[in-house]
């Protein structure tokens, strides 16, 4: 591990590890290899799991269980991920192949949210349960403190728009797919059909980031 590589760590995870290797293979992409991150995203997909449905469940001791998976949903979301990962340099430290790099791997919000969670299962072998949710605590808390009430999924607020507006629920299509396998890109079409409604087309690096991507913005069209 370089000495910049080291001290980043030191800096944005808050952790001096034992085992370098981990955290190199938590920022390497499979273009550039089979010692890549998915095994480790693999594991702090569930350590941040666990940790932020902890940490809800004490800090919203009164909310029921939908309104914790709502605020659960949103934190630990791809899109969630890539912004802490944008937050504490993740792009600039990627081992990237050079097709992927090409291909904007480095600017893909998958990429860069399977990257914090890969690091995130790095931090637990190297150092517990406890380093993990220190810097999980760290990290997400901004997200968490000014989530001042469960936010409603964009796809659940434009279905209940077209119940209250007596139109069809929305319908998804997917217009096109494409881009290389780790960096795709989709098109999708949302339409309200009745009375009133609309549809709005809009792109995203999966099919569920696109279909997101076209309920806010009809949204905005219709309210």
């Amino acid at each position: 591990m370089t000495d910049n590589l080291g001290a980043w760590i030191a800096q944005s995870l808050d952790h001096t590890p034992r085992d370098a290797a981990l955290f190199r293979r938590a920022l390497t992409h499979g273009s550039h290899g089979e010692a890549n991150y998915e095994r480790l995203e693999f594991l702090g997909d569930r350590v941040l799991g666990l940790v932020a449905s902890a940490w809800l469940y004490r800090r919203y001791p009164n909310e029921p269980e939908g309104n914790l998976s709502m605020r659960f949903n949103a934190i630990v979301s791809g899109e969630a991920c890539a912004e802490i990962g944008r937050d504490i340099g993740v792009p600039a430290m990627m081992i990237l192949g050079k097709q992927a790099r090409d291909d904007g791997a480095q600017g893909s919000d998958n990429v860069v949210g399977d990257v914090v969670e890969a690091l995130i299962g790095a931090l637990y072998l190297d150092g517990g349960i406890d380093v993990a949710e220190r810097f999980i605590h760290r990290a997400w808390e901004q997200k968490v403190e000014t989530l001042t009430r469960a936010p409603k999924h964009p796809k659940s607020a434009l279905q209940e728009w077209a119940a209250a507006h007596r139109c069809k629920p929305p319908v998804y299509t997917t217009e096109s797919r494409s881009g290389p396998h780790h960096a795709p890109s989709f098109t999708v079409t949302v339409t309200v059909a009745g009375r009133g409604g609309g549809s709005a087309k809009a792109e995203g690096t999966s099919k569920q980031e696109a279909e997101t991507a076209a309920a806010i913005t009809l949204l905005g069209q219709l309210t």
